[in-house]
């Protein structure tokens, strides 16, 4: 199945918002992601964020960080994951992002890591812990291997910083709708909208929001705010406790079809 790349699919979406899903590989099996990855897939998620699971999962949220731990003690390899993502990734259209700390990069040999991602068919990558200031031999590799390294902009993000991100931001440029780390939230930063403003006069390079979106309404909020895609992570990683096959996974792809048709 043909995958068309991020940049295109941002082209093809004419205004409208990206729904952009985050999952965590091998929760609660990797069976089950590739069933959910399949889903996803179908009920037309624009771009589908894949989190590597990691034990100091720093930005991560309870409700994912969770997710990595059981996914870990169950066994989860990276060699496991690449293997699921080769098996899927042609029988599916949406393109697929690696959320991945960087020491699994490191371990892995950053040029080994990039270079395999891109076999696999991967279009991008996002490095939750590595500033832009440290950036420059991923930034060059991603650049070598045609992978989208996407950069993160958060409301303490000063104007310099703003730039140069801007400066090196492939694919889109993901903000954080607040300080502090993912899940579920009631309220956001109220000076998201102004970020927005702020990043979108210096570039063409789509913005998305993330960071505790967990149902339409803030989505709608979020999406008024002037953002072409929007993140949904602890919120759906929520909906596959005890899910033991695919049959369990009803209400993910209720919420997902749900999710979806907001963004409209």
């Amino acid at each position: 199945m043909s995958m068309i790349n991020i940049s295109n699919k941002f082209n093809t979406l004419k205004g409208k918002c990206a729904f952009i899903p985050f999952i965590t590989a091998g929760y609660p099996s990797l069976k089950i992601t590739k069933a959910a990855l399949s889903i996803l897939d179908k009920e037309q998620a624009d771009i589908i964020e894949i989190g590597l699971p990691y034990t100091d999962s720093l930005a991560d949220g309870p409700i994912i960080q969770k997710a990595a731990e059981i996914a870990l003690n169950q066994g989860t390899s990276l060699k496991d994951i690449f293997i699921m993502l080769e098996e899927i990734i042609p029988n599916i259209s949406t393109p697929i992002i690696i959320f991945s700390y960087y020491n699994i990069i490191l371990n892995y040999k950053p040029i080994k890591f990039i270079k395999k991602i891109k076999n696999i068919g991967v279009q991008g990558l996002l490095i939750p812990d590595l500033p832009i200031e440290e950036s420059l031999e991923i930034i060059n590799l991603c650049k070598q291997e045609n992978i989208a390294l996407i950069l993160l902009i958060s409301p303490t993000s000063s104007n310099d910083r703003i730039k140069k991100i801007v400066q090196h931001g492939e694919g889109f440029l993901y903000i954080v709708s607040s300080t502090g780390v993912t899940g579920i939230r009631e309220n956001f930063n109220t000076n998201i909208k102004n970020l927005i403003k702020k990043v979108k006069d210096i570039t063409d390079i789509p913005v998305v929001v993330g960071f505790g979106i967990s149902n339409t309404k803030q989505l709608l909020e979020i999406k008024s705010s002037g953002t072409e895609g929007v993140v949904v992570g602890s919120a759906l990683m929520k909906l596959l406790n005890n899910v033991n096959n695919e049959k369990d996974l009803r209400e993910f792809q209720e919420f997902c079809r749900e999710m979806k048709s907001a963004t409209l």
